[in-house]
């Protein structure tokens, strides 16, 4: 008996001191992810004819990574690794998830998001903007994690209307904690930010995690009518798409803006990348966005589907203006915030690996041996200046990628456009590489 109380005593005292971990003094996390931003598509990473000031100048306070790696190619796998940790097929989402209940259900709810790894530490939580991780109860933000949650459920909106077009009946898809709410004729990313700026002025004197999806320069291109006139004369789809990365980097800007009007900008970690490559869609005029040297677009495994912009800002306690270029991923990122700021990672098996050293120190080596991605059914496997792709589909011409090549065998080092398929002249190296991902791929 005595035993027991000492144990309750011991319990009461270390949820106590774990609730005393939460205090003012933890940073404020704000993960910012835009949505179909091409590889090379803002001013920091060589665009000379777009319009990205106020990117380039939150590159100049971060670390930027020329090597990053997002999860998957396409929306909802790659949200779900970042989210979680993990890679997207061990995460329960290999591919894009359904727009309207019912259809290809989401994130499972067994899984350990971030929104959930920072509200044990006692952070209060937010998810502003995309999901695309869920309709159905079970797997919408509120369920995942976050306390606060306002945006659209499906893949995309019209930024007007707020309805989702684009498969079966059209259906009204803008949300506030569950319940649908209208605002007819605003414009979605200045919604966006609005909320986030009620919800930071709301919880300035505590820690709060805020996911900030922008659903910008993901189709349908709606930029503002400014800005298309500023790049009237840019040939199209570029023009459109354009207008809508300056309408994206000038709500960043203004993000940025309120987080220093509120005082917290040296107490606030700021993460940026993209979720996969720009798009080739025919909803996307077949193009717009950059992949620079990269071959590829979204949904290719090529390093233009998933070799993307990204960069971390925590002015005072990280480097500023510099750039990395070891291999990272974004599984990282939930390893890497739970280190800096003195929080526990989930008690699952993640994918990820803190990018502390890496941050720190130019020199540290990257977390990775080798890095894995999967779509549908191709996959890739990355392994020192090595990347093996099976049943390759290359996006870049917006063809959709229908011709398949099953074996191909590239050296993104050496050669970053993949133009050489090496395969015929590696047959070991293939073997070795096709066994790294079948062992990877069996592990729970």
């Amino acid at each position: 008996m005595r035993r027991s109380l000492v144990l309750l005593a011991s319990f009461v005292f270390s949820q106590a001191s774990f609730s005393a971990q939460a205090p003012a003094d933890k940073p404020n996390v704000i993960v910012i992810m835009a949505d179909d931003l091409g590889s090379v598509d803002l001013g920091c990473y060589g665009a000379k004819d777009l319009h990205t000031p106020h990117a380039d100048a939150l590159a100049k306070q971060s670390v930027r990574f020329t090597q990053f790696y997002a999860g998957a190619p396409v929306c909802s796998a790659s949200r779900a690794c970042l989210l979680t940790g993990r890679y997207p097929v061990r995460a329960g989402v290999p591919g894009n998830v359904g727009s309207q209940h019912g259809q290809k259900a989401g994130l499972p709810p067994s899984e350990v998001t971030q929104a959930e790894m920072f509200k044990s530490a006692g952070y209060t939580t937010a998810h502003i903007g995309k999901w695309h991780l869920g309709y159905n109860e079970e797997m919408t933000p509120n369920a995942q994690g976050f306390d606060h949650s306002f945006g659209h459920m499906g893949g995309c909106i019209d930024n007007y209307s707020h309805f989702f077009y684009w498969s079966g009946p059209n259906i009204h898809d803008l949300h506030r904690n569950g319940v649908e709410v209208f605002e007819d004729g605003h414009y979605f990313p200045d919604l966006m930010l609005a909320e986030a700026s009620t919800f930071m002025e709301k919880h300035r004197s505590k820690p709060f995690f805020m996911y900030y999806a922008m659903n910008m320069p993901h189709y349908p291109y709606q930029g503002e009518a400014k800005w298309l006139e500023h790049f009237k004369d840019m040939p199209m789809p570029r023009r459109l798409y354009a207008a809508f990365v300056a309408s994206l980097d000038e709500r960043l800007g203004k993000l940025v803006a309120k987080v220093d009007e509120l005082g917290m900008r040296e107490r606030t970690i700021i993460v940026f990348q993209s979720d996969n490559g720009h798009s080739t869609e025919e909803r996307a005029f077949f193009g717009g966005g950059s992949a620079g040297p990269y071959r590829g677009a979204k949904f290719s495994l090529f390093e233009g589907g998933i070799r993307l912009p990204a960069m971390i800002s925590w002015p005072g306690q990280l480097p500023q203006n510099e750039v990395r270029g070891q291999m990272a991923h974004a599984a990282d990122w939930m390893p890497t915030l739970a280190e800096l700021c003195g929080v526990k990672t989930p008690e699952v098996k993640l994918d990820g690996h803190s990018l502390v050293p890496v941050l720190k120190a130019a020199a540290a080596p990257s977390p990775h041996d080798a890095l894995h991605w999967q779509m549908g059914d191709s996959w890739a496997v990355r392994e020192g200046d090595w990347k093996l792709i099976i049943n390759a589909r290359d996006t870049t011409k917006g063809d959709g990628g229908k011709v398949r090549i099953p074996v191909f065998l590239s050296n993104p080092t050496s050669d970053p456009g993949e133009t050489t398929n090496f395969a015929d002249q590696q047959p070991d190296l293939i073997k070795h590489l096709t066994q790294l991902h079948e062992t990877i791929y069996t592990q729970p």
